[in-house]
């Protein structure tokens, strides 16, 4: 994408395409898409950031004697639809979310990641994201309800005709092509009816945007094929979850400031610290990358996801990896996310940490160049290696313990945040599962 626009290029690309609605598109703080939709007409009040709507009616904005609230649309981020609806062409706009006043919503996941980005640029930094998001893909019953039952059973690699997930994610691609993304990636993961496609780095906000509308063009095209896209990081027991691996680098001054040619394994200091603060704060960091009960499922030894905070230039492992490439490839992978993250809060707060590292000179501990997945217990704890936490509740306590993290977030999200997850939690905590009863009914 990256494509500048003004407001009168907007007005023009409609008029030209033959625009009939638009979707100002924006984020509650769990990372759900939201959408007003209105006619072409009223795109140029749109543009004058005349849109208004009830923040009371969404999760985690405002009480109802707060909820007048503004919609800004992001020219940059206007792109015309694909595909036709009985409405005609349609496109869209992702906005910013204002108060009555004027000032900023505190509450828009858009701004706390802005907010923390400004952070990055006072430093002089640009901070560059690529991220890997998996998914499932499932097949419908005769009455359109959702199953978990996969159309293939194909692996790591495979292609048609066993992989027959292929068309869905053919089209896919195309579409997301059309959208302006440039697709580095596609294939089957692990999994049976599980995918992966990747798309190009780019600047944080750009991503956390590309990261919405590949979620939504991914369930738009399933749905098209007869089939239901799930991001869920664990959709069934036994097999391999989804996550979304964050590749991470900081440029200044145009250049990549995690390269440094001198050092044994080129990595330069700036790289070394922000890793340091990324270990640091991994434990209140999964909260936000990793937000739901499920989340956990996934953060399990066995099935490739990583439990352990520890990193490594050779091996998959640990929770940071540094893939080979050097010069300006130079980055680090973030492991842990899943695709239910907010990909706004995620990048935030994994900036927050890894700035943190930096302005504190943060050593990280010595690589761990072993495969962890093979160490005992006593093995972990004589290289000093923790794990990242094992449920909902145990990342939430972290959380708030983690004053860097929650200044990242600022006092509305982390507020309503936590409020709501630990909801969550006790809600999950007291539901009776089935394995419960497949183990203790007959039993007792």
């Amino acid at each position: 994408m990256g494509k500048k626009y003004s407001k009168e290029d907007v007005l023009k690309l409609a008029n030209e395409y033959g625009v009939e609605y638009v979707h100002l598109q924006f984020s509650d703080i769990f990372g759900v898409m939201k959408n007003v939709s209105i006619p072409v007409e009223e795109l140029n009040k749109a543009l004058n950031n005349e849109i208004m709507f009830d923040g009371s009616s969404i999760d985690g904005f405002v009480r109802i004697e707060e909820s007048d609230m503004y919609l800004r649309p992001d020219p940059d981020t206007f792109v015309i639809f694909p595909w036709r609806t009985n409405s005609g062409v349609e496109a869209r706009l992702i906005c910013d979310i204002y108060n009555y006043d004027g000032t900023p919503f505190e509450g828009d996941p858009r701004y706390v990641l802005k907010r923390n980005l400004e952070e990055a640029k006072k430093l002089g930094y640009q901070f560059n994201v690529g991220p890997e998001c998996e998914f499932y893909l499932f097949l419908t019953d005769e009455k359109g309800n959702l199953t978990t039952i996969t159309q293939d059973d194909a692996s790591y690699f495979d292609m048609a005709p066993v992989d027959l997930g292929e068309s869905a994610r053919k089209e896919m691609v195309s579409t997301l092509k059309q959208l302006g993304f440039q697709i580095e990636a596609s294939h089957h993961e692990v999994g049976p009816g599980q995918h992966e496609i990747d798309f190009k780095y780019d600047d944080a906000l750009t991503t956390a945007d590309n990261v919405m509308t590949f979620k939504m063009v991914v369930r738009i095209i399933a749905q098209k094929h007869g089939l239901h896209a799930t991001f869920m990081p664990k959709p069934v027991f036994g097999i391999a979850g989804s996550g979304m691996h964050m590749n991470m680098s900081l440029t200044k001054d145009g250049k990549n400031a995690f390269y440094d040619p001198s050092d044994p394994i080129g990595l330069s200091k700036v790289c070394y610290n922000y890793i340091g603060g990324i270990i640091k704060h991994a434990k209140a960091m999964t909260a936000i990358t990793n937000p739901i009960v499920n989340s956990y499922k996934r953060l399990v030894s066995g099935y490739e996801a990583p439990v352990n905070i520890a990193w490594s230039a050779r091996n998959r492992s640990p929770l940071i990896r540094i893939p080979a490439k050097r010069g300006e490839s130079t980055r680090i992978e973030l492991r842990s996310p899943d695709p239910t993250s907010n990909p706004y809060l995620a990048l935030a707060v994994a900036l927050a940490a890894g700035l943190d590292g930096i302005k504190n000179n943060i050593t990280p501990p010595p690589p761990v160049n072993a495969n962890i997945y093979h160490m005992n217990k006593e093995e972990l704890e004589n290289l000093g290696i923790e794990r990242l936490p094992g449920s909902l509740e145990e990342a939430l306590n972290e959380l708030e313990k983690d004053e860097v993290i929650k200044e990242a977030l600022g006092d509305h999200v982390y507020t309503k945040f936590l409020e709501a997850k630990r909801a969550e939690w006790d809600e999950y905590k007291i539901y009776v599962t089935q394995w419960e009863l497949d183990q203790y009914l007959s039993k007792f």
